[in-house]
């Protein structure tokens, strides 16, 4: 039993440290590579690169509230559910491995941005989409990782709800 948990315990370490390791390495990258003001195309203008240091949340909003307010809001706040995540996480033995997942890109997207912001004063973003139709705004490693811990949380979603429907006509039949 204990073997399983270590092991258990050891692959969610493992996630957790690559989606913060891979954060944090892209932007030390941008950071010394590339230079302030520069745009750098990878696919034409579709995918670009420029280093943006984002003082404020999701496409900087909150940029202008007192500093603070933003201490609380953008740092405290992030903090405690990252933490409560992290305990969640260790602490629930039956969580379905895709739920558990999730949570790792959920949680070291997120602090891999909580800690620029502790050790920077901002988050670095450094990359740039724009497909006409669909433009982004500026990104990094960490907001990708969160948004794999959303898709995958939200397929997990629909996934339980088309189950439980499926079982639901069954006991009717």
């Amino acid at each position: 039993m204990d073997k399983i948990k270590n092991l258990r315990w050891s692959i969610l370490l493992l996630l957790l440290t690559l989606n913060f390791g891979c954060d944090q390495i892209t932007k030390k990258v941008a950071r010394t590579e590339i230079g302030e003001f520069e745009h750098i195309s990878i696919i034409k203008n579709h995918f670009t690169l420029l280093k943006v240091e984002n003082s404020g949340a999701f496409l900087s909003l909150g940029d202008e509230m007192p500093y603070l307010v933003r201490l609380i809001i953008l740092t405290g706040f992030p903090l405690l559910l990252l933490g409560y995540g992290t305990y969640y996480l260790f602490a629930r033995r039956n969580l379905a491995p895709g739920m558990q997942i999730a949570l790792c890109f959920l949680i070291g997207g997120g602090i891999g941005n909580l800690y620029d912001r502790v050790m920077y004063g901002s988050v670095t973003d450094f990359m740039h989409m724009d497909f006409y139709i669909f433009q982004t705004g500026v990104f990094n490693f960490a907001d990708i990782s969160i948004m794999i811990g959303i898709g995958i949380l939200f397929v997990l979603s629909i996934k339980g709800k088309v189950v439980k429907q499926v079982e639901h006509h069954s006991d009717e039949a």
